[in-house]
């Protein structure tokens, strides 16, 4: 069975773990850098992104992330996730992990009373996916090799560069397990 490691510095890991299980995989927690030699792929979920950047850090995510990567090992960034590959971070003079060729805006859809529910289409995807936006950011540019996979109201919500996967909102929160899917057919697709 595919291992995806669910990095477990804050957010919704459980979540992530349930969904990865109703998708075919094992979701494995992750909270030491040695244990992402275990698996094949890495979710990075929400929370707060100056905090999980700072946890990062401290116990040398940040290096080990990006070797990670380096091995074309898939990455799947949800909400905060989706801010700590973002390349640029929209009125922040430093991003986190830099990988995704994109820049984000923390808090676009406003804060936790403005958080709604929607169905979204999604480019490669037969069925709408249910998303849950909470204090959730946005994508407001990307570069040629980024593939853009969703809008809501004309603005980018979810988007593909290679291996790397990113999506404003939380899959996780619903029973909706389509986009963990989609990521563990990216997963099969770089075993190759």
């Amino acid at each position: 069975m595919m291992k995806i490691g669910v990095l477990a510095l804050q957010g919704a890991v459980a979540e992530h773990i349930r969904m990865l299980g109703l998708a075919g995989a094992e979701g494995i927690i992750i909270k030491r850098t040695e244990q992402l030699d275990e698996v094949e792929g890495l979710v990075i979920p929400g929370g707060e992104s100056t905090t999980i950047g700072k946890l990062m850090r401290t116990y040398g995510f940040i290096e080990a992330i990006r070797a990670f990567s380096a091995e074309k090992k898939p990455i799947f960034g949800t909400c905060a996730g989706l801010i700590l590959i973002a390349k640029e971070i929209s009125g922040q003079p430093e991003a986190h992990l830099e990988l995704m060729d994109m820049v984000a805006a923390r808090n676009a859809f406003g804060r936790q009373r403005e958080s709604f529910e929607t169905d979204l289409e999604v480019k490669g995807m037969e069925q709408t996916v249910r998303a849950v936006f909470i204090r959730a950011p946005l994508i407001e540019s990307v570069g040629e090799q980024v593939d853009v996979l969703s809008v809501y109201n004309d603005q980018i919500v979810a988007a593909r560069q290679e291996h790397l996967l990113a999506a404003s909102f939380h899959p996780e929160l619903t029973d909706d397990y389509g986009f963990h899917s989609y990521f563990l057919d990216m997963v099969r697709q770089y075993r190759l």
